[in-house]
């Protein structure tokens, strides 16, 4: 076979450790050619790729990023580019494509599979919100990332009795935000699936310094909002040319009014972009090896418009129109076990 790797959407840890993983299954064990395209779905559009031998690999697996690159497209450039993909993947002489990415590009992903293309998808993110994996790869690295930098966090609140306000990675669900505040012991937790009470947070993190405590935590997922009807006023940000929605740093606005109404200084952390990048954990690189394997051999077994999946701890495959259909969000029950331990 001849395959296709392509990585997709923003940057992951455990990106490189899919495409070795791609590379050595299909060269080593099947007598395949693989090539990547550069920077994501640009370069299937643009023709613009590099052949992928093992040579090409070596040393990768521990490396953050990708060494293919990614970018964004607009949805409406990749609607009208479904021929120039065609034509593409028929002059190249592709037997299949794998595109390794999040939501959005599992939704192009689709649009290709359904256009024809032979795609076998592979999830990744570091928000964890793909509906038909339990885990997707990344998520373990950004949660271990946040969760250092609470426990940092700490200490200097401790010896300046502050609140520290940490906002981290999650536009539309709170798993970073659950999972590391968890981890650390954080005092509050924000998260976009429960619009926040301004005056309910105000009186929990007030209760710490009531009963005699030096210092205060509260880690907000970026996609956080107030309730409707809060009297915290907070602007949204409109939307990018991708059709994303902009965030308009709910960290920053949540310390001023913590810090106006509490009487205590109260300071933001934007944890930002560091949550993506760096050397992903051992589980993130093992699962994402696993993903890659299963993908070539799914290619081989004529498996298109599938993507791969973790389901308890086998790796199986389903459709990719069940992973595009909706965003897995934290549940009420696991936002009720973290009240539990706050």
């Amino acid at each position: 076979m001849r395959i296709g790797v392509l990585t997709s959407g923003g940057d992951c840890p455990g990106l490189n450790a899919v495409i070795r993983s791609v590379v050595h299954r299909a060269v080593v064990d099947h007598g395949d050619e693989v090539i990547g395209f550069l920077d994501g779905w640009k370069g299937l559009l643009e023709g613009d790729y590099r052949k992928l031998d093992l040579d090409a690999v070596s040393g990768i697996l521990a490396r953050g990023g990708t060494v293919l690159g990614s970018s964004r497209v607009q949805p409406a450039h990749l609607r009208g580019g479904v021929e120039t993909a065609r034509g593409h993947v028929a002059d190249l002489g592709l037997d299949a494509i794998i595109p390794i990415g999040g939501e959005g590009t599992l939704k192009a992903a689709h649009l290709l599979s359904e256009a024809g293309l032979p795609i076998v998808g592979v999830p990744k993110t570091i928000d964890n919100d793909i509906p038909s994996t339990d885990v997707t790869f990344g998520f373990d690295t950004a949660v271990g990332v946040a969760t250092e930098a609470l426990d940092r966090l700490k200490t200097t609140a401790e010896s300046h009795q502050r609140v520290m306000v940490v906002e981290v990675m999650g536009r539309h669900t709170g798993w970073i935000a659950l999972h590391s505040g968890m981890a650390a012991g954080a005092h509050a937790i924000v998260v976009p699936e429960r619009p926040f009470d301004i005056e309910e947070l105000t009186a929990i993190v007030g209760e710490r310094f009531s009963a005699g405590k030096r210092f205060a935590i509260v880690v907000v997922a970026e996609g956080a909002k107030p309730a409707e009807g809060s009297s915290m006023a907070f602007e949204q940000g409109g939307t990018d040319i991708y059709g994303h929605e902009r965030f308009a740093g709910i960290g920053n606005r949540l310390a001023v009014e913590l810090e106006d109404r509490l009487g205590k200084e109260a300071r933001p952390v934007i944890l930002g972009h560091v949550q993506r990048g760096g050397t992903p954990t051992a589980y993130d690189r093992v699962l994402a090896t696993r993903f890659g394997w299963h993908a070539v051999e799914a290619a081989h077994r004529g498996e298109f418009g599938m993507l791969t999946a973790l389901r308890g701890t086998e790796i199986v495959m389903v459709p990719l129109a069940e992973a595009t259909r909706t965003l897995k969000t934290v549940p009420a029950e696991r936002y009720a076990e973290a009240e539990t331990v706050l």
